[in-house]
């Protein structure tokens, strides 16, 4: 097994959470903890209708999906469990998915496609399987390829804090 990682994880991108009513999880994370609305997102193949909502500002601000199943009896079920997925910003999906692959790394199908921000994106799957030993141990992960300006904010902000 390689051991030198050939890309970086810099940071969250995102965090998504599922619930049957995303009118629930808005009252919660906008109205009572005070995240800011950013935008929609609603895919019937993906069996999902989200508001976007956002913490923080600029290159590290994260956003946080608040998901609801178009169909409740459909998949995939976007509401449960509760924490969907994380979504972690890289420098280089492409070298990721193909070290992680190497590695053992199960992924879920399409490959790296387009995300609902824009970015491309690829998910590590929450379960291993006899032929894919390495998985998400239970989570969804969503490796989101990062854009050359968040790439350099998180290698400031490195580099400031090792001085």
């Amino acid at each position: 097994m390689e051991t030198t990682r050939p890309f970086r994880i810099l940071g969250i991108q995102q965090i998504a959470i599922g619930g049957l009513d995303k009118g629930a999880l808005r009252k919660l994370w906008v109205d009572t903890l005070g995240l800011t609305a950013h935008g929609t997102y609603r895919s019937e193949k993906e069996n999902v209708d989200e508001d976007i909502v956002v913490a923080g500002t600029g290159p590290f601000k994260v956003e946080v999906d608040l998901m609801q199943p178009v169909n409740p009896d459909g998949r995939p079920k976007v509401h449960d469990p509760a924490l969907n997925h994380v979504g972690l910003w890289v420098d280089d999906l492409a070298v990721a998915v193909k070290w992680l692959e190497g590695q053992g790394m199960r992924f879920t199908p399409g490959g790296i496609r387009k995300g609902a921000a824009g970015f491309d994106v690829c998910f590590i799957h929450p379960k291993a399987s006899d032929q894919f030993p390495l998985s998400g141990e239970g989570v969804l992960i969503e490796l989101v390829q990062a854009p050359p300006e968040i790439i350099r904010a998180f290698e400031q902000a490195a580099a400031s804090a090792a001085h």
